[in-house]
Protein backbone atom coordinates (compact mmCIF):
# COMPACT_ATOMS: atom_id res chain seq x y z
CA UNK A 1 0.00 0.00 0.00
CA UNK A 2 2.94 2.38 -0.29
CA UNK A 3 2.67 5.64 -2.19
CA UNK A 4 6.16 6.42 -3.27
CA UNK A 5 5.16 9.51 -5.01
CA UNK A 6 4.72 11.04 -1.23
CA UNK A 7 7.98 12.45 0.64
CA UNK A 8 7.68 12.90 4.56
CA UNK A 9 7.41 16.65 5.21
CA UNK A 10 10.16 18.79 5.79
CA UNK A 11 11.19 18.58 9.81
CA UNK A 12 9.50 21.92 11.68
CA UNK A 13 7.33 22.80 8.27
CA UNK A 14 3.85 21.83 8.42
CA UNK A 15 2.33 20.22 5.26
CA UNK A 16 0.48 22.47 2.96
CA UNK A 17 -3.06 23.04 4.11
CA UNK A 18 -2.51 23.33 7.64
CA UNK A 19 -3.34 26.32 9.67
CA UNK A 20 -1.07 26.70 12.24
CA UNK A 21 -3.04 30.23 13.53
CA UNK A 22 -5.49 27.84 15.01
CA UNK A 23 -5.36 25.00 17.20
CA UNK A 24 -6.13 21.55 16.09
CA UNK A 25 -7.49 18.77 17.81
CA UNK A 26 -5.05 15.93 16.98
CA UNK A 27 -1.67 18.63 17.61
CA UNK A 28 -3.58 19.53 21.50
CA UNK A 29 -3.82 15.89 21.66
CA UNK A 30 -0.26 15.31 20.46
CA UNK A 31 1.09 18.27 23.33
CA UNK A 32 -0.51 16.90 25.57
CA UNK A 33 1.57 13.40 25.35
CA UNK A 34 4.36 15.45 24.93
CA UNK A 35 4.55 15.38 21.57
CA UNK A 36 6.58 17.46 19.02
CA UNK A 37 4.03 17.72 16.12
CA UNK A 38 2.25 21.06 17.38
CA UNK A 39 2.13 24.56 17.11
CA UNK A 40 2.04 27.73 19.73
CA UNK A 41 -1.65 27.71 19.29
CA UNK A 42 -2.34 24.15 20.12
CA UNK A 43 0.14 24.40 23.14
CA UNK A 44 -2.00 27.75 24.25
CA UNK A 45 -5.01 26.00 23.91
CA UNK A 46 -3.81 23.22 26.24
CA UNK A 47 -2.55 25.38 28.27
CA UNK A 48 -5.56 26.99 29.21
CA UNK A 49 -6.70 23.95 29.84
CA UNK A 50 -4.25 23.15 32.07
CA UNK A 51 -4.55 26.55 34.46
CA UNK A 52 -7.34 24.79 36.15
CA UNK A 53 -7.44 20.87 35.30
CA UNK A 54 -3.77 20.37 35.70
CA UNK A 55 -4.60 16.21 35.62
CA UNK A 56 -5.63 16.43 31.73
CA UNK A 57 -2.45 15.36 30.11
CA UNK A 58 -3.08 12.36 32.53
CA UNK A 59 -6.11 11.62 31.04
CA UNK A 60 -4.38 11.69 27.76
CA UNK A 61 -2.04 8.81 28.63
CA UNK A 62 -4.79 6.87 30.57
CA UNK A 63 -6.68 7.00 27.29
CA UNK A 64 -4.42 5.79 25.43
CA UNK A 65 -3.70 2.65 28.30
CA UNK A 66 -7.08 2.01 27.61
CA UNK A 67 -7.15 2.06 23.82
CA UNK A 68 -4.12 -0.57 23.98
CA UNK A 69 -5.96 -3.05 26.06
CA UNK A 70 -9.36 -2.76 23.71
CA UNK A 71 -6.82 -3.62 20.76
CA UNK A 72 -5.71 -6.72 22.90
CA UNK A 73 -9.00 -7.74 23.68
CA UNK A 74 -10.42 -7.54 20.01
CA UNK A 75 -7.28 -8.42 18.20
CA UNK A 76 -6.36 -11.28 20.39
CA UNK A 77 -9.25 -12.33 22.52
CA UNK A 78 -11.79 -11.62 20.23
CA UNK A 79 -9.55 -12.82 16.96
CA UNK A 80 -10.89 -9.20 14.94
CA UNK A 81 -8.45 -9.08 11.53
CA UNK A 82 -9.64 -5.15 10.41
CA UNK A 83 -9.94 -2.23 12.49
CA UNK A 84 -10.64 1.28 11.60
CA UNK A 85 -9.40 3.66 14.01
CA UNK A 86 -11.70 6.88 13.33
CA UNK A 87 -10.16 10.19 14.53
CA UNK A 88 -7.23 8.31 14.62
CA UNK A 89 -5.02 11.62 15.45
CA UNK A 90 -1.46 11.85 14.85
CA UNK A 91 0.60 8.94 14.60
CA UNK A 92 2.40 8.37 18.42
CA UNK A 93 3.81 5.52 20.50
CA UNK A 94 1.31 2.13 20.37
CA UNK A 95 -0.48 3.12 17.74
CA UNK A 96 -3.19 0.95 17.00
CA UNK A 97 -1.52 -0.91 14.03
CA UNK A 98 1.15 -0.94 16.57
CA UNK A 99 -0.76 -3.26 19.06
CA UNK A 100 -3.58 -5.08 16.89
CA UNK A 101 -0.40 -6.46 14.49
CA UNK A 102 1.24 -7.54 17.50
CA UNK A 103 -1.39 -9.36 19.18
CA UNK A 104 -2.14 -10.83 15.40
CA UNK A 105 0.24 -10.34 12.29
CA UNK A 106 -2.40 -10.48 9.82
CA UNK A 107 -4.38 -7.69 11.37
CA UNK A 108 -5.30 -4.84 8.71
CA UNK A 109 -5.74 -1.57 10.14
CA UNK A 110 -7.06 2.06 8.24
CA UNK A 111 -6.87 5.36 9.82
CA UNK A 112 -9.22 8.07 9.02
CA UNK A 113 -8.84 11.81 10.02
CA UNK A 114 -10.13 15.42 8.50
CA UNK A 115 -6.82 16.93 9.50
CA UNK A 116 -4.01 17.21 6.84
CA UNK A 117 -1.21 17.07 8.96
CA UNK A 118 -2.58 13.73 10.25
CA UNK A 119 -3.14 12.17 6.74
CA UNK A 120 0.46 13.72 5.74
CA UNK A 121 2.60 12.35 9.10
CA UNK A 122 0.11 9.05 8.35
CA UNK A 123 1.08 8.45 4.96
CA UNK A 124 4.49 8.38 6.14
CA UNK A 125 3.70 5.04 7.90
CA UNK A 126 2.42 3.20 4.79
CA UNK A 127 6.03 3.16 3.30
CA UNK A 128 6.69 0.56 6.48
CA UNK A 129 3.48 -1.50 6.90
CA UNK A 130 1.82 -2.81 3.87
CA UNK A 131 -1.37 -3.44 5.91
CA UNK A 132 -1.98 -0.04 7.13
CA UNK A 133 -3.70 3.20 5.23
CA UNK A 134 -4.09 6.55 6.45
CA UNK A 135 -6.75 8.06 4.79
CA UNK A 136 -8.52 11.93 4.94
CA UNK A 137 -12.39 11.62 5.89
CA UNK A 138 -14.45 13.12 8.32
CA UNK A 139 -17.16 11.03 10.07
CA UNK A 140 -19.92 13.60 9.45
CA UNK A 141 -20.07 13.26 5.78
CA UNK A 142 -22.57 10.58 5.71
CA UNK A 143 -20.39 9.06 2.75
CA UNK A 144 -17.67 8.30 4.33
CA UNK A 145 -18.32 4.88 5.22
CA UNK A 146 -21.07 4.23 2.36
CA UNK A 147 -20.83 2.16 -0.76
CA UNK A 148 -18.16 3.83 -2.58
CA UNK A 149 -15.95 5.12 0.61
CA UNK A 150 -12.08 4.41 0.10
CA UNK A 151 -12.56 2.53 3.65
CA UNK A 152 -13.53 -0.35 1.55
CA UNK A 153 -11.06 -0.57 -0.74
CA UNK A 154 -8.59 -1.78 2.04
CA UNK A 155 -11.13 -3.55 4.77
CA UNK A 156 -13.65 -6.29 3.66
CA UNK A 157 -17.49 -4.92 4.24
CA UNK A 158 -18.55 -8.31 4.44
CA UNK A 159 -16.68 -9.34 7.23
CA UNK A 160 -16.22 -8.56 11.03
CA UNK A 161 -14.61 -4.79 11.73
CA UNK A 162 -13.51 -3.13 14.74
CA UNK A 163 -13.88 0.81 15.00
CA UNK A 164 -12.33 2.71 17.29
CA UNK A 165 -13.80 6.08 17.83
CA UNK A 166 -11.15 7.31 21.00
CA UNK A 167 -11.83 10.61 22.45
CA UNK A 168 -13.75 11.79 19.14
CA UNK A 169 -17.30 12.38 19.74
CA UNK A 170 -16.99 14.48 22.69
CA UNK A 171 -15.37 17.23 19.84
CA UNK A 172 -18.55 16.62 18.09
CA UNK A 173 -21.43 19.23 18.78
CA UNK A 174 -25.03 18.30 19.72
CA UNK A 175 -26.27 20.01 16.28
CA UNK A 176 -23.42 17.35 14.26
CA UNK A 177 -25.71 14.66 16.21
CA UNK A 178 -22.90 12.05 17.29
CA UNK A 179 -25.56 9.46 17.94
CA UNK A 180 -26.53 9.94 14.49
CA UNK A 181 -23.18 9.61 13.10
CA UNK A 182 -22.67 5.90 15.46
CA UNK A 183 -25.69 4.44 14.18
CA UNK A 184 -24.53 5.41 10.47
CA UNK A 185 -21.09 3.87 11.41
CA UNK A 186 -22.80 0.33 12.78
CA UNK A 187 -25.40 0.45 9.69
CA UNK A 188 -22.44 0.23 7.58
CA UNK A 189 -20.57 -2.90 9.63
CA UNK A 190 -21.06 -6.83 9.23
CA UNK A 191 -22.63 -8.75 12.22
CA UNK A 192 -20.17 -9.51 14.28
CA UNK A 193 -18.19 -5.76 14.09
CA UNK A 194 -17.43 -3.79 17.36
CA UNK A 195 -17.46 -0.30 18.51
CA UNK A 196 -15.00 1.51 21.01
CA UNK A 197 -15.42 4.67 22.37
CA UNK A 198 -14.07 7.19 24.76
CA UNK A 199 -15.92 10.17 26.38
CA UNK A 200 -15.61 13.22 28.22
CA UNK A 201 -18.23 12.75 31.56
CA UNK A 202 -20.07 14.87 33.05
CA UNK A 203 -21.69 13.15 36.54
CA UNK A 204 -24.29 15.49 37.15
CA UNK A 205 -24.80 18.90 39.50
CA UNK A 206 -24.88 16.13 42.14
CA UNK A 207 -21.43 15.46 42.19
CA UNK A 208 -18.07 17.69 43.10
CA UNK A 209 -16.34 16.94 39.76
CA UNK A 210 -19.97 18.41 37.73
CA UNK A 211 -18.22 21.98 38.29
CA UNK A 212 -14.82 20.88 36.88
CA UNK A 213 -16.34 19.16 34.14
CA UNK A 214 -18.24 22.35 33.18
CA UNK A 215 -15.37 24.41 33.58
CA UNK A 216 -13.16 21.90 31.22
CA UNK A 217 -15.33 22.23 28.98
CA UNK A 218 -15.57 25.88 28.88
CA UNK A 219 -12.04 26.40 28.27
CA UNK A 220 -12.07 23.61 25.56
CA UNK A 221 -14.75 25.53 23.47
CA UNK A 222 -14.03 29.09 24.44
CA UNK A 223 -10.21 29.18 24.51
CA UNK A 224 -8.85 28.00 21.07
CA UNK A 225 -9.83 24.50 20.38
CA UNK A 226 -13.73 25.14 19.52
CA UNK A 227 -14.89 22.01 20.99
CA UNK A 228 -14.60 19.25 23.53
CA UNK A 229 -18.10 18.42 25.11
CA UNK A 230 -18.67 16.67 28.29
CA UNK A 231 -21.50 15.15 28.32
CA UNK A 232 -23.81 12.56 30.65
CA UNK A 233 -23.49 9.19 31.05
CA UNK A 234 -26.87 8.86 29.59
CA UNK A 235 -25.69 10.28 26.42
CA UNK A 236 -22.70 8.10 25.80
CA UNK A 237 -24.85 5.02 26.83
CA UNK A 238 -27.26 6.48 23.57
CA UNK A 239 -24.06 6.02 21.03
CA UNK A 240 -24.10 2.24 22.23
CA UNK A 241 -27.83 1.60 21.01
CA UNK A 242 -28.45 -1.38 18.77
CA UNK A 243 -25.01 -2.63 19.87
CA UNK A 244 -24.59 -5.66 23.05
CA UNK A 245 -22.78 -3.55 25.27
CA UNK A 246 -19.21 -5.96 26.30
CA UNK A 247 -18.93 -6.43 30.05
CA UNK A 248 -18.43 -4.41 32.37
CA UNK A 249 -20.36 -1.45 30.14
CA UNK A 250 -19.71 2.25 30.00
CA UNK A 251 -17.06 3.03 33.14
CA UNK A 252 -14.01 4.74 34.11
CA UNK A 253 -11.54 3.73 31.83
CA UNK A 254 -9.13 1.60 33.89
CA UNK A 255 -12.22 -0.35 34.76
CA UNK A 256 -12.62 -1.72 31.32
CA UNK A 257 -10.67 -5.10 31.04
CA UNK A 258 -7.52 -4.23 33.76
CA UNK A 259 -4.46 -5.93 32.94
CA UNK A 260 -3.89 -5.93 36.71
CA UNK A 261 -5.67 -4.16 39.57
CA UNK A 262 -8.18 -1.12 38.87
CA UNK A 263 -5.58 1.55 39.86
CA UNK A 264 -8.01 4.41 40.88
CA UNK A 265 -7.82 7.83 39.03
CA UNK A 266 -5.09 10.00 40.54
CA UNK A 267 -7.00 13.52 39.31
CA UNK A 268 -10.15 14.69 39.34
CA UNK A 269 -9.74 15.04 35.42
CA UNK A 270 -9.03 11.19 35.31
CA UNK A 271 -12.39 10.60 36.73
CA UNK A 272 -14.41 12.82 33.65
CA UNK A 273 -14.12 9.90 30.91
CA UNK A 274 -15.42 7.32 30.29
CA UNK A 275 -15.14 4.25 28.03
CA UNK A 276 -17.17 0.98 26.33
CA UNK A 277 -17.18 -1.34 24.23
CA UNK A 278 -20.36 -2.91 21.99
CA UNK A 279 -20.79 -5.63 19.15
CA UNK A 280 -23.10 -5.64 16.61
CA UNK A 281 -25.28 -8.68 17.01
CA UNK A 282 -25.31 -11.46 14.26
CA UNK A 283 -22.69 -14.57 13.79
CA UNK A 284 -19.24 -13.57 14.47
CA UNK A 285 -17.76 -14.58 10.89
CA UNK A 286 -14.39 -14.16 12.12
CA UNK A 287 -12.47 -16.98 10.35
Amino acid sequence: MADSSFSAPDAGRPPAGVDTSRAGIARVYDASLGGKDNFEADRQALDAVLEIAPGMCAVSRRNRAWLRRVLRYLAGVVGVEQFLDAGAGLPTVSNTHDIAQLVNPWARVVYLDNDPMVSAHGRVLLETNEDTVYLHGDLTDPAVLGPDSSVWRYLDQDRPVAVVLGSVLHHLPDSADPAGIVARVVEALSPGSYVAITHFWDPGEDSPDHELAREVERRFVEKGLGSGWYRTRAEIESYFAGLELIDPGVVPLDEWWPSGPVRPPETTEERLILGGVGRKSGLLAVQ
